[in-house]
């Protein structure tokens, strides 16, 4: 149980830390030239927590668990895949039902999505590994 937390606590910090530069440092150039009459001034919190303690049993369930015995790439391609569908789920869902969306958001979150799952799912299959030695 004690490799599960680890696993679970060193995928979330590697998947918020990277997240954090992205959302302040350029999510904003991003988002807000297209979103800014309908975007909050500030994020909320609590949905937000939601969805990365929960985002993070997905990547522990579906990306790094599966993939325990097998070579780190797999977790991190399995990874990828699996941001890439949730991203694409969300972006493709506003882009087909909001007035405000654009395609450039949607293939730059999608990008990004893909990109830090896959980031998240290799440290955390790579620390389950290392607690394992």
């Amino acid at each position: 149980m004690r490799r599960l937390i680890l696993t679970y606590l060193a995928t979330g910090v590697a998947f918020a830390a990277v997240d954090y530069i992205w959302l302040t440092q350029f999510g904003p150039k991003v988002y807000f030239p297209t979103l800014d009459p309908v975007a909050l001034p500030s994020a909320r919190l609590g949905p937000a927590a939601v969805f990365y303690f929960a985002y993070i049993v997905g990547v522990m369930a579906l990306a790094i668990w599966p993939n325990r015995d097998k070579p780190l790439i797999k977790t991190t391609l399995t990874g990828a895949m699996l941001g890439a569908m949730c991203y694409a789920t969300y972006d493709l869902t506003n882009q087909a039902t909001l007035r405000v969306w654009s395609t450039h958001i949607t293939i730059i979150d999608i990008t990004w999505g893909t990109f830090i799952t896959a980031f998240g799912a290799t440290v955390g299959g790579w620390v389950f590994r290392r607690l394992n030695a």
